[in-house]
């Protein structure tokens, strides 16, 4: 067993007595929980103290309780609070180089581009989901080895705050804003706030941090007014880092950019303009680390998004049509909308454009729908959507374009089965709330 923690090292980190045992992982679910692992009991919905024997029983090493509990326990005044302090004990103790992540869009993808390039040059230790919040961060935190040599910390927001104390924890070496967009709209009140919120992001920086800003950003003052004094603001889109030249066809994209000064030619096995941007964001992380960007462009050459941000797979249905599915499921704003029909738009065969609400919008939700409304026309041949804001945007649209109209995922998905011909292209794409994944689950069935 690999020791990720020791146990008085373990104890003091979180502040409690040594029970003298050591952990090989760190785990907040019994579903996944594996033996050596540390189980720590969060209060949320559900209780983890009423786990934590089920914990112990499948081989977890211990537990971080808040509760005296039998066993071998951890006691602590808060769990939550315990576990930020074992994240912040594995930033003080390890000499890894972080970077941070945040923005409207393209946090995740930009994170597992800078996991394959920076993989390069040495062990990447990054979330394997999209830990963002207040429990992600702290806990891929606490998960990382102590000889990691790059770390990469992907940082989300909903409301105003909550990104300066997660950065406050990483401590990034580099950090990036891979734009600003009006997701969350309706919980942060404007653009503005929006833009404040995600440069928080650069006041964390460590010593000698380095900004990576999106230099085509409406708010590019706002962004680097926060940088620190005497830290360095890098921009990609912008002076810093360039995109030179791209040629898209409907699988991937040749792509030649200029960064710090130094021309690169890499390939990514998807299309798009966001993409590449993505891509010129990692890059630029990667040359404020000081690494060789030509490596790291080779390194990230062949990247290709994962289920749910723009993974495309052909897929049989059960009347024998062979259609290409492009999953953008997992989430969705107006840009990343827009980019996604631009790829959608390059695909061969009927363009069919599967939409579910996008969510946390408040007053601002049926006009931001509309919104779409133009550059869907020029994208799709036709249209289903699920939801009342979606209902509106398929309101909008010619009867040619109109697929079908449903109250929720769960109810449009067979009748987007059934209407799908041989040859068909199929952007499925919403917010996680608005489930459009019961369409590709309702897709990927045998029945």
């Amino acid at each position: 067993m690999t020791i990720l923690w020791d146990g008085d090292e373990l104890a003091q980190a979180v502040g409690a007595a040594s029970r003298g045992f050591a952990v090989s992982g760190i785990s907040i679910d019994t579903r996944t929980v594996k033996p050596g692992d540390l189980f720590v009991a969060l209060q949320g919905a559900r209780d983890g103290h009423d786990f934590v024997a089920e914990a112990l029983a499948k081989g977890a090493a211990g537990a971080l309780v808040s509760k005296p509990m039998p066993g071998n326990v951890l006691l602590v005044d808060d769990t939550l609070a315990a576990l930020a302090r074992l994240g912040a004990a594995a930033r003080a103790r390890g000499r890894a180089k972080i970077v941070a992540v945040t923005g409207s869009v393209g946090k995740t993808t930009t994170k597992e581009m800078l996991r394959r390039c920076l993989g390069g040059f040495g062990a990447v230790h990054a979330a394997e989901a999209s830990f963002n919040n207040h429990i992600g961060v702290p806990l891929t935190l606490a998960r990382m080895p102590r000889d990691t040599t790059f770390g990469v910390f992907e940082i989300g927001m909903n409301h105003p705050g909550e990104i300066a104390p997660l950065a406050a924890l990483v401590q990034p070496d580099a950090a990036i804003v891979t734009c600003v967009d009006r997701a969350h709209l309706g919980l942060m009140g404007s653009e503005l706030a929006i833009a404040r919120e995600k440069a928080s992001i650069y006041a964390a920086l460590a010593q000698g941090g380095k900004a990576v800003i999106p230099g085509e950003t409406a708010y590019l003052q706002v962004l680097r007014e926060v940088v620190p004094s005497g830290h360095c603001a890098l921009l990609f889109n912008g002076p810093e880092a360039r995109l030179l030249d791209m040629l898209s066809g409907p699988e991937n994209a040749e792509i030649a950019a200029e960064i710090l000064g130094q021309k690169v030619y890499f390939r990514l096995a998807t299309p798009g303009r966001h993409m590449a941007s993505n891509a010129l964001a990692a890059l630029t992380a990667a040359a404020a680390l000081g690494l060789d960007v030509e490596r790291a462009a080779a390194a990230l050459s062949g990247f290709a998004p994962y289920a749910g941000r723009g993974a495309r797979r052909e897929l049989a249905l059960p009347n024998g049509a062979k259609i290409l599915l492009l999953d953008e499921s997992y989430n969705a704003s107006r840009a990343s909308m827009r980019a996604a029909f631009s790829v959608l738009k390059l695909q061969p065969g009927r363009h069919v454009a599967v939409l579910g609400d996008m969510l946390e919008l408040g007053e601002h939700a049926e006009a931001e729908h509309l919104a779409l409304a133009p550059t869907l026309r020029e994208s799709a041949d036709v249209v289903f959507a699920a939801g009342p804001c979606c209902g509106a945007l398929f309101d909008s649209l010619p009867r040619a374009m109109q697929g079908a109209h449903a109250p929720d995922a769960a109810a449009l998905a067979p009748i987007v089965k059934a209407a799908l011909r041989d040859g068909d292209a199929v952007l499925v794409k919403g917010s996680f709330g608005s489930r459009m994944r019961d369409v590709i689950s309702a897709l990927e069935s045998p029945g």
